[in-house]
């Protein structure tokens, strides 16, 4: 179930599940009159920003709506069971950036609602840097907290390790960007739009057409008629949107739909790369420091080199998922070590042969280093803020541990404190989370039997 929703249901033959990182989740149940729940929660308190979220995002306001569906479905704060699970640490807190450590401000005002109300707190397990998923058996009352991926980690097993060439190989052996989406991306750089050519490149491209019309109908954009043509899209999203998903469809057709390698999910890492790429451009016009659209198309394409890689994750799983699930090692250097070479440096390799704007090659190759970025700085601190972000606040997409030594810098280059992170948080689109963790296909609740 996604950030700032919470599920009241009777006993039934169902899990409930939370996929938590910096967010925190709870579980509550009345044994006695058969009744429980979850909440996902995002934030400790609301932060003030023009257009606040729901109240059930927050634990302020949100916690206690939860308690009170509890008792109005047949519970008694007496007789209730709470786990809590999630609030892990966004990055290094210090004494000058309390403010990072919003998953234990929110773990903090959840137990003093509880300590308030006399309800007992069975099992507890938050903060670090680990994520994890936190579920509760509607049909026995049990409640869970297991890392994200374990049921996905099989055993090691020998693995050969692919050599330079290989690699090489397999850079080139990636097809062509599509000539529609080099034609939008130059139109984004350089700020021009012709749509009637666009419009007409994209019809005659069937796959990419079809793309465009499902991922306007998506949860993503929730258009209010259902859009079948392309003609249809323009008149109804605009220009602007229509480019971006004109490009995110183009270019989804390079990111397997498979639940291995990188993704912990089916088209994990495209949907990762969506919802960076919808922050970033959120980011971009909070700061002022780059374009909405380029930060966009950056953001969708900051892991592309995860394409080429992607395959020798999947045979190399076991280990990638110790690495940086169980040890806590960051990503990249995770894939030195196996590789010799990281995702950014092979992104980097394949945006140059598609010769994609020097702007977005640099924040690709230093999107995971943003202080090295030489081109566009302030685009790649974007960048990596948003990975961050979506990192922290909706895992479960992929495999990703994203070092957070330059959380404090990247701030700092794009004209934000410490103090203000909250509110970037609470900036996140709001579509974002009306997607389901993708395993769950069918609706916030996983089946049980």
């Amino acid at each position: 179930m996604p950030s700032g929703t919470y599920v009241v249901s009777s006993k039934k033959d169902e899990i409930l599940e939370a996929y938590l990182g910096t967010c925190v989740g709870v579980s509550l149940c009345d044994r006695t009159a058969e009744v429980g729940g979850l909440i996902h929660l995002l934030l400790p308190e609301p932060t003030g920003v023009a257009k606040p979220w729901q109240a059930e995002c927050y634990a302020t306001t949100g916690f206690p709506l939860f308690i009170q569906a509890l008792c109005e479905a047949g519970a008694q704060t007496s007789r209730l069971e709470a786990c809590i699970a999630g609030g892990a640490l966004v990055g290094p807190v210090t004494g000058e950036s309390f403010e990072l450590d919003i998953g234990g401000r929110t773990t903090e005002i959840v137990q003093k609602i509880l300590r308030e109300k006399a309800i007992q707190v069975s099992k507890t397990e938050t903060g670090g840097y680990f994520t994890c998923r936190l579920s509760l058996d509607l049909g026995t009352w049990e409640s869970k907290i297991n890392p994200i991926g374990d049921h996905f980690a099989p055993a090691e097993k020998d693995f050969k390790k692919p050599t330079s060439s290989e690699i090489d190989r397999c850079v080139h052996a990636v097809l062509p960007i599509p000539q529609v989406a080099l034609k939008v991306l130059r139109m984004i750089r350089d700020s021009y739009c012709s749509m009637q050519d666009v419009a007409e490149e994209v019809r005659q491209d069937q796959v990419i057409s079809a793309g465009v019309i499902r991922l306007c109908n998506s949860a993503f954009t929730a258009p209010r008629t259902k859009v079948d043509s392309i003609d249809r899209a323009l008149v109804l999203l605009g220009e602007k949107m229509l480019l971006q998903i004109v490009v995110s469809a183009a270019l989804k057709k390079f990111f397997s739909d498979s639940g291995k390698g990188y993704a912990l999910c089916k088209g994990g890492l495209f949907q990762h790369a969506l919802v960076v790429a919808m922050v970033a451009e959120e980011l971009a016009g909070f700061t002022g420091k780059a374009s909405p659209d380029i930060a966009y198309t950056a953001g969708l394409l900051h892991d592309i080199g995860k394409v080429v890689l992607d395959q020798y994750v999947a045979s190399a799983y076991p280990f990638f998922y110790r690495r940086t699930q169980v040890e806590g090692i960051e990503l990249c250097r995770a894939e030195t070590d196996l590789f010799g070479v990281t995702h950014p440096e092979v992104g980097a390799r394949l945006s140059e042969s598609w010769s994609l704007p020097e702007n977005l090659i640099d924040t690709i190759r230093y999107h995971h280093v943003p202080e090295q970025a030489t081109i566009q700085p302030e685009l790649t601190h974007l960048v990596y803020l948003a990975d961050l972000l979506m990192s922290r606040f909706q895992v479960g997409h992929d495999l990703e541990r994203l070092n957070t030594d330059a959380l404090a810098l990247s701030l700092q280059a794009v004209g934000l404190s410490p103090s203000e992170f909250p509110v970037i948080v609470d900036l996140i689109p709001r579509k974002i989370f009306r997607r389901t963790f993708p395993q769950a296909i069918n609706g916030f609740h996983s089946p049980h039997r």
